[in-house]
């Protein structure tokens, strides 16, 4: 590893007595309430400041970056107490990286960086060929964001770069949304995903243009639309609906309630040569539901790619309510025989209760439910084991048929 060495001493961080082992056992987070605050008071840190984590004993756990504002006020960046979070550093960890992704993948189009579990915690990258989105998210690689930026230029050259540092995450850090354009980024860039061209803008498009999470599902759509009538609800700009077009689907109606996203699906069906094929909806997804269910519209596959529905463990509750609310929906316009795709990217929706709520929602229609398929993230969008957060989508294809 060529790395450069912590030049000067760090400050320190000190755990309470047996606060260490969660770090021991692999995790990356400190929380504010495991800061031993006497030896090494919370106040005294600068947000971002880079430390070195020591447990009650004094014995060195590695070195981190603070937030004294934030409820996860550390983040481990090293546990080798030499290495410190700086260009030399983000250069090794994202070849190491991206060393990954070109052995899953054909083309340049995935996600570079998942923050803790490709070890660098606040930084996720999307590569389109030669732009790069960046995602900040922490003060922490906020601090660094020049060496983030020059370790990108080194490791995949982009002829530009989006900073997309406008995540709504980004408040519990203390930190300001704004956007930032480097280098020559054009309004619409192109993607391939399993033989189709999709457009879509990289600065007016959610989170950072495109769900490559869902790359290895959209895959397995296939297997379950030739011949089909296919229903794609939040489509965005088309992923699902395209690939089933693609697939040999009879008919697709993509939904979507915004407008842009709606130009961006007959755009892509264009480019695709299956506007024939591709149909669209501008509309809410549960009163596009209501009412396709009021007028008797059956189709032989439904794909649900809500987002996330609970964003905060307060919010489950209500949250459960909805993906209740949109299976029940979903099924109520599949034919006796009917596909369900359904997903959730919230992390805190087990897939147990996820797989629960699909029941209660067949069993409120007497519907019998058989789970064909479970889908997961993309490994591009690798599970660090210690933190349960980075293990988010789920994506269950289902058959609904009569009691």
């Amino acid at each position: 590893m060529n790395t450069a060495l912590a030049s000067a001493p760090l400050a320190s961080l000190c755990l309470k007595k047996n606060e260490e082992r969660r770090i021991r056992a692999g995790h990356l987070w400190v929380y504010s309430n495991e800061v031993d605050i006497t030896a090494t008071p919370l106040k005294s840190f600068e947000a971002g400041q880079q430390v070195q984590l020591l447990a009650h004993n004094g014995k060195n756990l590695g070195n981190a970056y603070v937030n004294p504002n934030s409820l996860i006020c550390a983040r481990l960046v090293s546990r080798d107490p030499h290495y410190v979070l700086d260009r030399s550093l983000l250069v090794h960890r994202l070849k190491v990286a991206l060393s990954l992704r070109e052995r899953l993948f054909d083309k340049p189009y995935y996600r570079l960086a998942y923050g803790e579990t490709d070890q660098l915690p606040g930084l996720v990258i999307d590569r389109y060929n030669d732009i790069c989105v960046v995602q900040i998210t922490t003060a922490g690689m906020e601090v660094v964001k020049e060496q983030v930026l020059e370790a990108v230029d080194k490791v995949v050259h982009p002829t530009g770069i989006v900073l997309r540092a406008d995540s709504s995450v980004r408040k519990l850090e203390g930190l300001d949304s704004y956007q930032e354009v480097i280098g020559n980024v054009p309004e619409q860039v192109t993607l391939e995903e399993h033989g189709l061209s999709f457009t879509v803008s990289l600065q007016q498009g959610q989170k950072t243009g495109w769900f490559f999470d869902q790359r290895m599902n959209r895959a397995r759509l296939a297997n379950y639309v030739s011949g089909k009538r296919v229903l794609d609800v939040f489509s965005y700009v088309g992923a699902w609906g395209l690939q089933a077009a693609a697939a040999g689907a009879s008919e697709v109606l993509c939904v979507d309630a915004s407008g842009p996203a709606i130009d961006s699906i007959q755009a892509n069906a264009g480019i695709n040569n299956l506007t024939d094929t591709v149909a669209t909806l501008q509309g809410d997804a549960l009163e596009v539901l209501a009412r396709l269910r009021v007028n008797q519209e059956k189709f032989d596959v439904v794909v649900l790619d809500p987002p996330a529905f609970i964003k905060r463990k307060k919010d489950a509750k209500a949250g459960e309510q909805a993906y209740h609310r949109l299976n029940q929906l979903g099924m109520q316009v599949l034919s006796k025989d009917g596909i369900l795709v359904t997903a959730s990217c919230s992390h805190h929706l087990s897939e147990s209760q996820f797989r629960k709520i699909l029941l209660q929602s067949s069993r409120h229609l007497d519907r019998s439910l058989q789970i064909l398929e479970r889908g997961h993230q993309a490994p591009d969008h690798p599970v660090h084991p210690a933190i349960p957060e980075t293990d988010y989508l789920k994506a269950l294809f289902c058959r609904v048929l009569p009691a």
